[in-house]
């Protein structure tokens, strides 16, 4: 069973305002994940969260995680400008992108950010776009073959254009050394949205045996360790959550059986949780506004894939509660649908759900991650508004929905178009 952080009473009064679909965001339980995450790291003095800004690309979400002492991976020159407008500096801010341009590695050396690289031949391409390299750099691995805990695949690594092989990372440090880099990290994601407490402590392993093994072959001892992101959220209301002290203490295990005996008791720990830290603290909320009887029992809302769109193109699932409905004992089966015309633009699949109603209120659960950032405007549906669920209640508008205007605004050079928009006025 998933609980709505919102009811029905709230959200009718917040609509008034703000017309469904809306994204909401909860505050608090951003602010308590934040905590317990730093609290099942507590053991590692130097341990960093870097909120992926991917994940929540949004101002007001990033000074709330700043407040509690997170940092920020970034990926691009935008999500960059956000962190330094969000009062982010030095090496708060990890750069890790691909197929990168030039300007992007100018503009993270501006800021102080540290600067992962993706692929060995970035070496020579930051050196040659910034004259020289910086003094702290680090590297993405990349081990191949199947990622596996247990006797269980997780992920193929050896698919993802991610990361370097073990053999350029070795290189890659060598070469970095030779260069004058005096601090030196490492990298990986080797599987995505993980429900399993077991990832973070087998991915430490690989990567802590490595890290033994680069101070015995070339003498570095690196700094820190950056196991990224990978830990899940329990999508469905019948799997078990992770146990993230769980996790800590096990990494804790580790660390004390590996790093320590080889005097590198020193590395600080990083992690990049952008799906952990905000997947169910934020909801999109939209309202059923039609109904179509033929194969099937469809349900239209106004919001569409545009809105959400990891069930169209992941057939991921999303719960969904009924607001005020929660203990109704009549169901239905549904389709829940948007506008689309995409025979994919569908949130639920043959779903039980109580008996609906046009005006019913929809809370589409852990939307907080991936959900808004992954919008787009397809049939010109337009962005819908943000808002956050303050500590104390109330409600803030945290970005605004996207107005024709908007969408219009790169058509500015068509002359003929823009004095159509000024008559229609």
């Amino acid at each position: 069973m998933k609980n709505a952080y919102v009811s029905k009473e709230q959200v009718e009064a917040i609509a008034k305002e703000y017309p469904t679909p809306f994204y909401l965001y909860d505050e608090k339980g951003i602010r308590e994940t934040a905590r317990k995450l730093y609290k099942a790291f507590s053991w590692n003095p130097g341990f960093k969260e870097y909120f992926a800004i991917k994940a929540t690309p949004n101002t007001a979400i990033l000074r709330i995680l700043k407040e509690e002492g997170c940092g920020v991976d970034c990926s691009s020159k935008v999500e960059l400008t956000m962190a330094e407008a969000c009062g982010f500096k030095g090496q708060e801010i990890m750069f890790s992108s691909n197929d990168t341009p030039e300007e992007e590695y100018i503009f993270a050396r501006e800021l102080g950010g540290i600067i992962n690289l993706d692929d060995f031949s970035n070496i020579a391409e930051v050196e040659e776009t910034l004259g020289t390299l910086p003094k702290t750099m680090s590297l993405r691995f990349n081990p191949g073959g199947y990622f596996k805990i247990a006797n269980t695949i997780m992920d193929n690594p050896e698919e993802a254009k991610f990361g370097m092989t073990e053999a350029q990372i070795l290189e890659g440090y060598k070469i970095l050394k030779e260069k004058g880099v005096e601090h030196f990290g490492i990298h990986a994601f080797l599987a995505s949205n993980t429900v399993s407490n077991e990832y973070y402590p087998v991915l430490a392993r690989q990567l802590f045996q490595l890290v033994v093994r680069i101070k015995k072959e070339l003498e570095i001892s690196l700094d820190f360790v950056n196991l990224s992101g990978g830990i899940g959220i329990p999508y469905r209301p019948e799997q078990e959550p992770n146990d993230i002290l769980l996790i800590g203490q096990g990494v804790k295990e580790v660390f004390e059986e590996i790093l320590v005996p080889n005097g590198l008791g020193h590395i600080r720990l990083c992690t990049e949780l952008g799906r952990f830290m905000l997947a169910p603290y934020g909801a999109l909320i939209t309202k059923v506004i039609h109904f179509k009887e033929t194969y099937r029992h469809y349900a239209g809302v106004d919001a569409c894939a545009a809105n959400l769109m990891r069930p169209a193109i992941y057939d991921a699932y999303h719960h969904i509660t009924v607001l005020g409905k929660e203990e109704e004992k009549e169901t239905k089966i549904y389709d829940v649908v948007g506008s689309l015309c995409e025979n994919n633009d569908k949130f639920a699949k043959n779903r039980e759900l109580p008996v609906l109603e046009k005006g019913d209120y929809l809370f589409f659960h852990d939307a907080g991650a991936h959900g808004f950032a992954m919008g787009y405007n397809y049939n010109g549906k337009l962005w819908c508004a943000e808002l956050l669920l303050k500590e104390d209640g109330t409600v803030k508008c945290i970005r605004r929905a996207q107005r024709d205007t908007d969408y219009f605004a790169t058509l500015d050079i068509d002359e003929d178009f823009q004095k159509y928009l000024q008559n229609r006025k």
